[in-house]
């Protein structure tokens, strides 16, 4: 049986995306065996993991929603793009914006993405979610069918109030739609450890929400070779092995793991 993490955050640009590709690599390079789903209309996820072309595939995690939803078999592996770094993805395009509407249609529409998740759980040791920011019938999906939460956040003021925002909706998610689930922990991301106002943030976050959850040890820090790795549809072990943002996410992983 695998664990499914659903990688969120209602606030855009804090290396949601990278963060769950690379947790992906990372665990698959482990010897696991991952499943990465982009449940973000944008398609950033499978953009960035070398997946060209998206709006022209034939069938996205968009198909998967309208074959759930109109009771049609999925058959196994279908839709799933191997990748060369050991990872599948079930990539995503724009079609999931139509979806995301029609699902207010559908009876107990936060439960459709999880009919799918439980026929591939056996299939994989992980499966990872990388969610749209803000929130809507996809993200409580995903809420609704993972087992935990893992929270990117940067050491930023703003981005705080993100954290407190998602935080409460997992909570809500857990009272009414999802009981198992928790919150894997929150990842700092995007840190530039040489400003002041960054490493006051970080104590703040650790004194107000230290005792209450995981905050993980590892930060990954700003770095170009992150952007470098996006535009060219690889993972940062790929795109520079040895730089500091690929051990600081190889550190991660190691910390996900010892979670087990």
């Amino acid at each position: 049986m695998s664990k499914v993490i659903s990688v969120a955050n209602i606030k855009g640009g804090v290396a949601k995306t990278t963060t769950a590709a690379n947790l992906g690599v990372g665990l698959a390079r482990k010897g696991k065996r991952v499943l990465l789903i982009d449940l973000d209309p944008q398609g950033s996820l499978s953009l960035g993991l070398g997946v060209r072309k998206n709006k022209e595939l034939p069938y996205t995690v968009s198909t998967v929603f309208q074959k759930v939803i109109n009771e049609i078999e999925i058959g196994e592996d279908e839709g799933i793009i191997h990748n060369d770094e050991g990872v599948d993805i079930l990539p995503s395009n724009q079609s999931l914006r139509v979806v995301e509407q029609q699902l207010d249609e559908v009876m107990s529409k936060e439960h459709v993405f999880e009919e799918y998740i439980e026929s591939v759980r056996d299939s994989y040791d992980f499966i990872i979610i990388d969610c749209n920011p803000g929130v809507d019938n996809l993200i409580l999906n995903a809420l609704t069918c993972c087992d935990s939460v893992l929270i990117p956040s940067p050491p930023e003021y703003l981005c705080v109030e993100g954290l407190q925002e998602i935080i409460r909706i997992v909570g809500k998610v857990k009272k009414r739609l999802n009981r198992k689930i928790k919150i894997e922990g929150v990842l700092l991301t995007i840190v530039n450890g040489r400003t002041n106002i960054a490493k006051d943030i970080m104590n703040k976050m650790e004194e107000a929400y230290g005792q209450h959850l995981k905050i993980f040890q590892t930060v990954i820090p700003e770095s170009v070779k992150a952007k470098e790795a996006v535009a060219n549809g690889i993972s940062v072990y790929k795109q520079s092995p040895k730089s500091s943002v690929s051990l600081a996410y190889e550190s991660f992983v190691r910390e996900v793991l010892d979670n087990e």
